[in-house]
């Protein structure tokens, strides 16, 4: 059943149950702006699939992606456009531009995987041989949808002889690495008027989104190695740090606002137990709606680790892992984002991915059940702010110029990110209806911003009113140069 499901065509239309189609909102009439977007995707279709599995095949972890950037790459120079790469400190970050005057659109296209996701394409859990990571984010159909979209807003320049640039962002390291972070902090988007990005999800939606600011570090507890029965009082527990800190970090929970979130893992918590830990590490998230209300809470945290070493007669240190400003959100844009993708609608299962997602419900509960027909409806637009609950350094490409972003079902509806279900969807022509609804959805936007001077200049003021006059830009985690090695296991 999977081989026939990863050769079915991405335009079969058959096979939807009742249910979902009473959940469908079908498309609008196109405009023709929209008629040239789906032949040229249509075109790129195979392409696109084939980018897509290559990249969720590789599953390459943040600042690893050494093939995935490569390919994207190769096929944007055959596309005509120029290419700079190992930008910002990294090797795998690139951009890829074409054309001359007129507005500056960009759009983003990410390409790291998750590790501990090995997962095959199938309705089950069950591993991939040889897979350590796995795409539970979507990623690879981030970075290949993006592409295909950034292609087609070029070949209409081309045909319409219109003034104007499409730059691509190759970006490494969402996943905890914050690689746009350093992208924005070189001045890479200083000159670009709109910014377009998505993401793979459950369900269709052009949203007035926003997310959670988040910063991490991995506190480094050092302690002083001795038996543990025949000679404790000589040793000093870097664990007996970590399990203090993270007691007291417990107990702060209940003194911070509600919709801050603090998570961690340890990470290293000694390696015998009848040795008293000589080193011991925890590796802390903490979230918050905004930089402001974050950064109080990540200096109790800092205070903590102190008094922790300083309770255990040991000594700390860390390392700022990432840090991620909250997406600021643009009604203008989500609103031309929405009726672009109004105009191609939702799409329709085949009795083999039908018989897939069917499956895949089983393993998610009430939750599947209540989604069943998603993939075939597209969302109403609102101006109410969306919150995902996640993080994103989408958020400081927010800040620094006006940003719009839009989510399609690549995965069986009700199915959560990071998770098995995700990485099996993605992998299987489900992912790719998603996938290419989204380069479609943008590359008519971004057509369309290239004709509605009105909108951007309407954009560009909520960006500065919600920005604040006196704003200016500051990366949560400072100074600091790129994690390259945080995926690497040492």
């Amino acid at each position: 059943m999977m081989n026939s499901l990863k050769r079915l065509s991405v335009s079969a239309l058959s096979g939807l149950s009742a249910l979902a189609l009473s959940h469908a909102v079908f498309a609008a009439e196109k405009s023709p702006n929209a008629v040239f977007v789906e032949q040229s995707v249509a075109k790129q279709a195979s392409q696109a699939t084939g980018l897509a599995d290559q990249l969720w095949s590789w599953a390459e972890m943040g600042y690893q992606e050494h093939k995935s950037s490569a390919e994207m790459q190769r096929l944007l120079k055959r596309a005509g456009f120029k290419v700079e790469k190992g930008l910002a400190g990294t090797e795998t970050a690139f951009v890829a531009s074409y054309g001359k005057g007129g507005p500056v659109i960009g759009i983003l296209a990410e390409m790291d995987a998750l590790p501990g996701f090995s997962q095959a394409a199938k309705p089950e859990k069950v591993a991939e041989e040889g897979m350590n990571s796995g795409h539970a984010c979507g990623h690879h159909l981030f970075g290949a949808g993006s592409l295909t979209a950034a292609i087609a807003v070029k070949e209409w320049l081309v045909a319409n002889k219109v003034p104007g640039q499409i730059r691509l962002y190759g970006t490494p390291a969402e996943e905890g690495g914050s690689g746009k972070v350093y992208m924005v902090r070189e001045g890479l988007f200083d000159d670009v008027d709109i910014m377009l990005h998505w993401h793979p999800a459950n369900k269709n939606i052009a949203p007035v989104g926003t997310s959670l600011a988040n910063k991490s570090a991995k506190f480094r507890f050092h302690g002083i190695a001795s038996h543990a029965s025949a000679a404790p009082q000589y040793g000093r527990s870097a664990l007996d740090g970590v399990e203090a800190m993270n007691m007291m970090v417990n107990m702060m929970r209940e003194h911070i606002p509600s919709n801050a979130r603090i998570h961690y893992v340890i990470t290293n918590g000694g390696e015998a137990p009848n040795v008293v830990p000589e080193f011991a590490e925890v590796f802390y998230y903490v979230r918050s709606p905004a930089a402001e209300t974050l950064v109080p809470i990540w200096d109790r945290v800092e205070d903590i680790a102190k008094a922790a070493a300083m309770g255990t007669g040991t000594k700390v240190e860390w390392e700022v892992i990432h840090g991620n400003h909250s997406v600021l959100p643009n009604v203008a844009l989500a609103e031309l984002m929405h009726n672009s993708l109004v105009q191609f609608g939702g799409f329709n299962y085949s009795p083999a991915e039908q018989e897939f997602a069917d499956k895949i419900r089983v393993s998610l509960g009430e939750r599947g059940e209540k989604a069943i027909g998603d993939e075939a409806r597209i969302y109403p637009f609102s101006k109410a702010i969306n919150s995902s609950g996640g993080s994103t350094d989408v958020g400081d490409v927010s800040w620094v110029v006006p940003t719009v972003g839009l989510r399609t079902a690549t995965w069986v509806p009700g199915t959560s990110a990071h998770s098995w279900q995700a990485v099996a969807a993605g992998g299987t022509s489900i992912g790719h209806k998603g996938m290419l609804l989204a380069a479609k959805t943008m590359a008519t936007t971004m057509i369309d911003l290239y004709q509605k001077p009105e909108v951007i200049a309407e954009a560009k003021a909520e960006f500065e009113k919600r920005r604040g006059k006196d704003f200016k830009y500051a990366a949560l985690l400072g100074d600091r140069l790129p994690p390259l090695d945080y995926r690497v296991k040492k």
